[in-house]
């Protein structure tokens, strides 16, 4: 039996299926995206496919999961970009 990957989400600290998560990668050029096939080369981390914990994003965590200074302007166009990701996923938010 295979080894299911688990990661925890950024915003609410629950550790969940690899799967069922949102991968959010740093690029080695230091650009933040959403990563939907979670194969980009980049430091990674994860966030539940949910409206509350997107909107629970912020500065502060993003900046510790990248080790890089995130500002407040690259956090609203990440949640931005999350929560157009999520609508054409799901057809609605959970």
């Amino acid at each position: 039996m295979k080894k299911v990957p688990i990661r925890m989400c950024l915003s609410c600290k629950e550790r969940k299926e690899k799967k069922s998560l949102i991968r959010i990668v740093r690029t080695p050029q230091g650009v933040l995206e959403v990563d939907p096939t979670g194969k980009k080369a980049g430091r990674g981390a994860y966030v539940c496919p949910s409206r509350e914990c997107v909107n629970r994003l912020d500065r502060r965590n993003l900046s510790f999961a990248f080790r890089i200074e995130v500002s407040d302007k690259d956090v609203s166009l990440l949640r931005e970009v999350l929560f157009a990701h999520l609508g054409k996923d799901k057809g609605g938010l959970e």
